[in-house]
């Protein structure tokens, strides 16, 4: 039997990982939907889908006659808000997939460590940057030391929605904690830029890490890790072949540059949201995995 799932948030994040799961999910059902604008064209949509709806927050979703059925909880509005979701559900029997950058819980990056926190009763999903370059960050960690790592994600300015915009400061902070933290890098930092241009661009992501030695295996390392991401986010690829040229910074001697593109799936947004994409597919396998343990 598929475990019950709820999404808080009818925003495009929410929206988009509903119509992931209803239309991909295997091991979860799509038991409801909370938002707190009734005039939402997400919760409008899951009602017209049969997913059943409240406005009322997450105090909306714990009255819903099918609530105790629910065992996953996917958070797609703000760090603020989040940690208000997180109190009230606090007392149920209840797995908690963070999408916001509240960081309560541990930074899972599927590729990278979602075995080690299965168990955990929330688990927080940095953010898109984080999901696009932390893998990468990882993978060369795992070659040869990382004593710096920079990354920047550029995405459309259209993709970036209020919640998005609020949560700028901790989109930086979050993602470089987990550059350090999960990506193995001693250093890190993180830029985001929104990019206003005209026809929508796609989300890129630079990945700069500085190292003590031009290992030959940073590269198939690298190439390994945006295949494994691509089982879960098919627009997720290299956009040109791994560099790595001689500098002297930070301690390191030679500089590996990574260049990637993220497409989005087009379930709910549009292609160029690769940003937005890169999150509800991350959730997507996340909460997968925690409905087999749930089961």
């Amino acid at each position: 039997m598929k475990v019950g799932a709820a999404v808080i948030g009818s925003g495009n994040i929410g929206t988009d990982l509903m119509m992931k799961i209803l239309r991909l999910g295997e091991n979860l059902r799509m038991a409801a939907m909370a938002g707190i604008d009734p005039a939402s064209d997400g919760l409008a949509r899951a009602a017209r889908l049969g997913v059943a709806t409240t406005a009322d927050g997450v105090e909306g979703l714990i009255a819903l006659p099918g609530f105790d059925d629910i065992r996953i909880v996917f958070d797609a509005t703000s760090a603020t808000a989040h940690r208000a979701n997180a109190r009230a559900l606090a007392p149920y029997p209840i797995r908690m997939v963070d999408l916001t950058p509240a960081a309560d819980g541990p930074f899972v990056v599927p590729a990278v460590n979602l075995d080690r926190h299965l168990g955990a009763p929330e688990v927080n999903l940095v953010t898109c940057g984080g999901q696009a370059t932390i893998p990468i960050v990882a993978a060369i960690a795992a070659v040869t030391p990382v004593l710096y790592a920079e990354i920047v994600a550029s995405i459309a300015s259209r993709s970036a929605g209020p919640g998005t915009r609020a949560n700028i400061d901790e989109f930086t902070e979050t993602t470089a904690r987990a550059i350090e933290s999960v990506g193995g890098a001693r250093r890190g930092k993180a830029v985001i830029i929104l990019n206003p241009a005209e026809p929508p661009l796609i989300m890129r992501d630079t990945v700069l890490c500085l190292v003590d030695a031009p290992d030959q295996r940073i590269t198939k390392a690298v190439e390994r890790a945006v295949a494994e991401v691509a089982e879960y986010v098919p627009g997720y690829r290299l956009k040109q072949p791994v560099q790595i040229t001689e500098t002297r910074a930070f301690g390191g001697t030679h500089q590996v540059s990574v260049l990637l593109e993220v497409e989005g799936a087009g379930h709910y947004l549009p292609a160029y949201a690769g940003n937005l994409d890169i999150m509800t597919s991350a959730a997507l396998r996340v909460g997968e995995r925690l409905a087999l343990e749930t089961a």
